[in-house]
């Protein structure tokens, strides 16, 4: 029986680094890790092929369409039809509203919402007939406003209303659609000098166990789905 193949869009990240080596490891899955950071995402797919798995790192800008309907022609072409689309790119940005510079603003809306639209469009022609999931996390930022995050909340409720709005038009279809909002992960998201807030790291959201979660979804039967999970640091629980 040939391997399920999971593709991790932003794979060279914090989150994404931790589902990857969570797939290989435990459910046997062949990775692939697209970034525009090259270097992070090979060296991430060199230490799962030092252990005996099979991963691959192609890097792509998720806001590029026809460099993504190529890749996922590619990986069509070359590995076969995509089991798992994890989404684990975005672009962050805690601030004022008065005080983001225009650009900024364009750059998040482009990678967080336009970016997630042309990855999703790119890979639907291309995943598993039979049975395929597509993970979002659109965090809980997409759910629940907070001090400072209007403009990254707004990518992250549109993401929400895409990826209903996609179910609503695959529900015939194979595909099925998770939504994940997390609270605070320890990821270098943090350290992004565009998000201007004061966190405590060791009282956030182990990677690693949001992988597992990942995981866990992506093994239910066919005719389960998550829908939607919130996900938080305990601090968080009542919000």
């Amino acid at each position: 029986m040939s391997k399920p193949i999971a593709v991790i869009l932003g794979g060279s990240g914090g989150l994404g680094e931790a589902i990857a080596h969570h797939l290989f490891e435990v459910h046997n899955y062949k990775i692939v890790i697209t970034s525009r950071d090259q270097a992070k995402a090979e060296k991430i797919a060199g230490k799962i092929n030092q252990k005996g798995g099979e991963a691959y790192a192609i890097p792509v800008n998720i806001t590029n369409a026809s460099a993504l309907t190529q890749v996922a022609a590619q990986i069509h072409r070359e590995l076969g039809p995509v089991d798992a689309l994890i989404h684990a790119y975005g672009k962050g940005v805690i601030q004022a509203s008065a005080d983001i510079n225009p650009e900024l603003a364009a750059q998040v809306v482009n990678t967080n919402v336009l970016g997630t639209f042309l990855a999703t469009q790119a890979f639907l022609g291309y995943m598993n007939t039979e049975h395929a999931r597509m993970i979002y996390f659109p965090g809980t930022m997409g759910k629940y406003i907070m001090r400072n995050s209007a403009l990254y909340s707004a990518t992250k409720f549109a993401i929400q209303g895409m990826v209903k709005g996609l179910v609503e038009e695959h529900k015939r279809s194979n595909t099925q659609f998770s939504l994940l909002y997390l609270g605070g992960v320890d990821t270098p998201f943090w350290d992004d000098e565009d998000v201007q807030m004061k966190v405590k790291k060791e009282a956030m959201l182990n990677p690693s166990v949001i992988a597992k979660v990942v995981g866990n979804i992506l093994g239910l039967p066919s005719t389960h789905v998550v829908n939607e999970m919130v996900i938080q640091p305990n601090s968080h629980q009542l919000v």
